[in-house]
């Protein structure tokens, strides 16, 4: 089963690859007049298709069938998390969560942030990947970077929590989101939130919430909550 990403695919009986999905399906995996393909939107939707004309610069192909909200996670996950010191930690993130299933990102710019420059375009090219790789039809919607007072001044739906380090009494993720299926957590740098993140956060209305036992870094905390959100409503 060979996956494409074609955004723009929506009610067209026929569509011409992007030039770099071109080149892919017909240099690299040298696919031919009639073979069989999927095209994916990023937005659920999942188009078994046939190629009519392997132009390696704009492969022309025939939309076989349409289905729409293919695959779709029967939760909404929102993360907020601190880019990373090194990039690729990040990238690692995106990746793995993407393959789990998550709905939207946020970089969050916090105080004892150490990275604050990130290319949105790349992480797309990540998910994207992550997305065909999974077999999905969803890739998580990317947000910029976004500094952590006006996050948490948003509105939201669904539960709110925080993931941090410091003590103090805290629930479980499965304690805090079971009705709305909606939730959106917090996660911050390598140096924890400052104290007074975490207190401006509860003040919204954030749930403290642990992770477990062990102190975990940035990208593997963000793995894990993606993890358990899913296993709690699997």
């Amino acid at each position: 089963m060979t996956l494409f990403y074609s955004p723009e695919l929506t009610e067209q009986k026929e569509f011409i690859l992007s030039r770099d999905e071109s080149h892919h399906a017909i240099r690299v995996l040298r696919l031919e007049a009639g073979s069989q393909i999927i095209l994916v939107n990023g937005r659920g939707g999942w188009f078994p298709s046939t190629i009519t004309h392997p132009d390696p610069k704009g492969c022309r192909v025939q939309v076989d069938e349409r289905v729409e909200g293919f695959g779709k996670p029967s939760y909404h996950l929102h993360i907020a998390i601190a880019p990373t010191k090194q990039s690729e930690r990040f990238e690692w993130f995106l990746e793995k969560a993407t393959e789990i299933g998550l709905s939207e990102v946020t970089p969050l710019i916090c105080e004892r942030s150490e990275r604050k420059d990130i290319k949105t375009e790349r992480l797309m090219r990540v998910a994207i990947a992550a997305m065909k790789q999974s077999v999905k039809a969803f890739h998580p919607d990317i947000h910029e970077p976004t500094p952590f007072g006006r996050f948490i001044g948003q509105a939201f739906t669904g539960s709110k929590a925080i993931a941090h380090c410091t003590d103090g009494e805290k629930q479980w993720l499965d304690q805090v989101e079971r009705e709305s299926r909606t939730i959106t957590l917090l996660i911050g740098p390598e140096g924890d939130f400052s104290p007074k993140e975490i207190k401006e956060a509860l003040d919204h209305g954030f749930t403290p919430i642990t992770l477990g036992n062990s102190r975990l870094r940035t990208e593997t905390a963000g793995v894990v909550a993606t993890q358990t959100v899913a296993w709690i409503f699997r």
